[in-house]
């Protein structure tokens, strides 16, 4: 992925942003289903989907910006 140049790199970050999100939001609608606990599981899914992203989309920025750096 370093070879990549660094708008599709942003792109990627995006995507990954959104996946983590929309499979914290789905995984706890199900959980919610199972366990019958309506809002509860879908809004710890959000936040643990969120986090998630907002972790793995921070260091993914920090290393397009050190490669930048190199360059």
């Amino acid at each position: 992925m370093d070879r990549l140049p660094p708008a599709a790199r942003l792109i990627g970050i995006g995507w990954f942003f959104a996946t983590c999100i929309v499979i914290g939001v789905v995984g706890g609608v199900l959980l919610d289903r199972i366990a019958d606990t309506r809002p509860l599981l879908t809004l710890s899914g959000m936040a643990l989907g969120m986090l998630t992203a907002f972790y793995g989309g921070y260091r993914m920025i920090m290393d397009v910006l050190q490669q930048n750096g190199k360059e």
